[in-house]
């Protein structure tokens, strides 16, 4: 029936071979000894050196912890003076030296920008002779304050409405 069915028959009558005496008598002796400290060289992960390198880690991360909050500067102070020296401030104007304030404002720009203005037509005011043209106009004033000791700059926007009443003549 099948070409497998010799080979199982083979497979059948086979059975393994018995062990050795040595073999036995060895295996006794490991299942006895593990109740023993197995020898450290044996082991994966030594307890003391994992003790001691949790506690380096430790001390490492509470340093840099202190470091950070602490904010040490290592650089002498001599360097520290030069790099100040060399910073890029303005230098004074002794030529128009004024004395500056340090809390003072300086205008600095204005500007007014009209973006609708509306044609009303003619009206007549309260008891008027002659009519009127009313002109509406929207408008966007911005006024900007800087002070020059610190570079503190302030912006002031804010709208508004006109409305004009120009006399028209009717000759």
């Amino acid at each position: 029936m099948n070409d497998f069915s010799d080979l199982e028959e083979q497979l059948k009558v086979m059975r393994p071979a018995s062990p050795r005496v040595q073999f036995l008598s060895r295996l006794g002796e490991a299942m006895r000894d593990t109740t023993e400290e197995v020898p450290a060289q044996r082991k994966v992960i030594q307890v003391r050196r994992f003790q001691i390198h949790w506690a380096m880690g430790i001390g490492l991360a509470a340093a840099a912890a202190v470091f950070l909050l602490l904010r040490v500067d290592l650089r002498p102070v001599e360097r520290a003076r030069r790099l100040t020296g060399l910073s890029p401030t303005p230098a004074p104007d002794l030529k128009n030296s004024v004395p500056v304030l340090r809390d003072q404002l300086i205008p600095t720009r204005a500007t007014q920008v009209v973006y609708h203005t509306r044609n009303e037509g003619l009206v007549f005011p309260g008891r008027a002779d002659q009519p009127v043209r009313r002109l509406r106009s929207h408008t966007r004033e911005t006024l900007q304050w800087q002070n020059p000791a610190t570079g503190a700059s302030l912006r002031v926007s804010y709208p508004s409405e006109q409305v004009r009443l120009i006399p028209v003549s009717g000759q």
